[in-house]
């Protein structure tokens, strides 16, 4: 019997905290960028987990899996908030200036050449490489916590990578030759 199957006591949902948090907390992190807002939203997820245990079905999914949906939904829902929030500030900054050429303030915590490559993948691709690196989890589990094949995941995967090194090697190369470094 799972901790979550039946009544999620103390010493249960501490288990569940101990055993996943972690996972959890990289995944954040890699995801946003920044570990204040990683620990936020981590202690968001264990929020909704908590009050959401009636939900939890272990017919469909590991607690992991279910963790890793409740983590991935309140990240979304902050993009969301931060995205309605930011089009109106620029509506009020319209009203009180020119627009400016000058483009988003970068993500806190990662670096621009990294911030360039991420740039280049798909929404999905960023999705996949950030539960592979940042959440540690395996192509089969990726697969389950979104729907998709497990041959889809690593085709995503793959090219994410690829689009990344291509990124990341084309960049030394061109700083290389300004410099005149081999």
């Amino acid at each position: 019997m799972t901790a979550l199957s039946g009544k999620l006591d103390r010493p249960a949902f501490e288990r569940l905290y101990q055993e996943h948090a972690q996972g959890v907390f990289g995944y954040l992190a890699y995801r946003c960028g920044d570990r204040d807002l990683a620990e936020d939203l981590l202690a968001e997820t264990f929020e909704r987990a908590l009050r959401g245990r009636g939900l939890f079905d272990p017919l469909r999914g590991s607690e992991r899996a279910w963790l890793y949906s409740i983590a991935m939904n309140a990240l979304r829902d902050h993009i969301r908030r931060r995205a309605a929030e930011g089009r109106a500030l620029e509506r009020v900054r319209a009203l009180d200036s020119p627009p400016s050429s000058a483009g988003p303030p970068a993500e806190p915590g990662v670096g621009a050449a990294l911030e360039k490559a991420l740039a280049s993948l798909t929404a999905c691709e960023r999705e996949t490489v950030a539960l592979r690196f940042g959440a540690g989890l395996r192509a089969q589990e990726i697969a389950q916590l979104t729907g998709q094949p497990v041959t889809t995941v690593n085709g995503r995967l793959y090219r994410a990578l690829e689009k990344l090194r291509a990124v990341l090697v084309g960049d030394r190369l061109a700083v290389a030759g300004e410099t005149g470094l081999p």
